[in-house]
């Protein structure tokens, strides 16, 4: 059974989440500030954290920057309406989703529920290869080949490498400085121009439409995405 963490100092919120859950089959344990947080993840194994902007003491980026120093878990975040600048922080901080307060259960549940499916298809034991298998395209990490519309590819090593990169994070809008420094492994500068050549070629190779992706999205202001509806 898969478990997930809350982290909010809304009690009566938590225990609504966790006995919402149990209808997907998850089980949820929770914390009322970010500091019992952070030492329950290190007691036992999680699939996810949901985590509230707001908290008295360490509030939620302070405890989502400690996440991401030991854990690469998908993070919901909680801010408020209307607040863009908090979802906009959270993101470039390493958190995967957000939900605005007030929510509706169902949509809190849909989210748990993808975001761990797609955790858990991304992270398999070392020694696992597994080809990644989308709409009109497959990669095969192995071989490092991939096949759109039965048509197989040998991409460069970096058009490869980002393409990977940003599949094995579907979904997740990822920073141009995120991409630079996974893909190029180097420090990133504020140049953007290697990452949108690669970008632009990548799309030319693989899009009907380059001009309106399918596959890796702009996401303006922020980075890229990889589309999480293929």
């Amino acid at each position: 059974m898969n478990r997930i963490l809350i982290i909010d100092d809304d009690k009566e919120l938590c225990v609504l989440i966790k006995r919402s859950v149990l209808s997907e089959n998850i089980e949820a344990d929770f914390c009322n500030t970010g500091k019992a947080g952070l030492l329950k993840l290190r007691e036992r194994e999680y699939q996810l954290v949901i985590l509230d902007v707001m908290m008295p003491g360490m509030d939620g980026f302070e405890t989502l920057e400690e996440i991401r120093k030991e854990s690469s878990l998908p993070i919901l975040m909680f801010t408020s309406r209307n607040d863009s600048i908090s979802k906009v922080r959270g993101l470039r901080a390493g958190a995967d989703d957000y939900l605005t307060k007030p929510f509706d259960m169902e949509e809190l549940i849909a989210r748990i529920v993808s975001l761990i499916r797609r955790y858990t298809r991304f992270n398999q034991p070392d020694g696992a290869v597994q080809k990644l298998v989308f709409d009109g395209l497959e990669i095969d990490p192995e071989a490092r080949l991939v096949t759109v519309e039965n048509s197989t590819l040998e991409l460069p090593p970096k058009e490869f490498d980002l393409l990977l990169y940003c599949a094995k994070n579907q979904g997740k809008i990822l920073t141009k400085k995120q991409i630079y420094e996974n893909v190029w492994g180097d420090e990133y500068l504020y140049d953007d121009s290697n990452i949108m050549a690669v970008i632009s070629r990548l799309r030319k190779k693989l899009e009907a439409a380059p001009s309106s992706p399918k596959y890796i999205q702009t996401i303006k202001g922020i980075g890229y995405r990889f589309n999480k509806e293929v």
